[in-house]
């Protein structure tokens, strides 16, 4: 058994903020949208995003600005509320002391991911941590987890990956793996047609190693 978290939604119930950040960076380049577009249109990797949102406007060193502009208002935002979704902190203690492998796979940016694994002082659980620029394509392509479970020396099918969102189950479907939903973004509704959920969650304070054993 091999453990694969993504990190925004699942581990921490960050996305309303990084809602809010894309809302407000997007409209000083012109684009209203309310939250819910923002919910269903800002999803994946930054440059991406931008990129489809503004498709040919920005070269890329403009949309890495545009990106880092508004990571910055979302991490100093966000400090003062960053704490592990209930009952994380223990499931990951469980997992590490019997022994289990852990990585991430995030859709995030290096220094988010960074932000959030040493500020909550919990990157010592993780033997591989893959950030949205480690690889070339983002979610839904199996990429990232394809890599995190190289990194940890797992196969596919014995990886179960922890997700909030129907982008990231689909891509846990593409690499083979299965998935465990948190609820904290996004209905149970949404991922009707993704074969790879088994399970749904609104926190981690019923999940144990038990429930994956059995």
């Amino acid at each position: 058994m091999t453990l694969i978290f993504d990190m925004d939604g699942t581990m921490v119930d960050n996305m309303m903020t990084h809602h809010r950040g894309w809302q407000k960076t997007l409209a000083q380049y012109g684009l209203e949208l309310s939250l819910e577009d923002v919910r269903q249109t800002c999803h994946g990797r930054n440059m991406e995003i931008i990129e489809r949102l503004f498709p040919g406007k920005y070269p890329p060193e403009e949309r890495a600005r545009i990106s880092e502009e508004k990571e910055s208002w979302y991490r100093a935002i966000f400090l003062t509320e960053l704490t592990l979704l209930p009952g994380l902190a223990v499931f990951l203690a469980e997992a590490h002391q019997a022994g289990i492998k852990m990585g991430i796979g995030s859709a995030a940016p290096r220094v988010n991911v960074d932000f959030v694994l040493d500020n909550l002082q919990i990157r010592s659980y993780f033997q591989s941590v893959v950030p949205a620029e480690a690889v070339e394509n983002g979610k839904p392509a199996p990429d990232v987890f394809l890599q995190v479970a190289a990194e940890l020396g797992a196969s596919p099918q014995d990886c179960w990956v922890f997700e909030d969102s129907p982008t990231g189950a689909k891509t846990a479907e593409n690499a083979g793996m299965k998935a465990i939903i948190l609820t904290t973004t996004h209905a149970e509704s949404e991922f009707e047609g993704i074969p790879s959920v088994v399970r749904f969650l609104p926190d981690f304070t019923r999940m144990n190693l038990a429930n994956l054993r059995s």
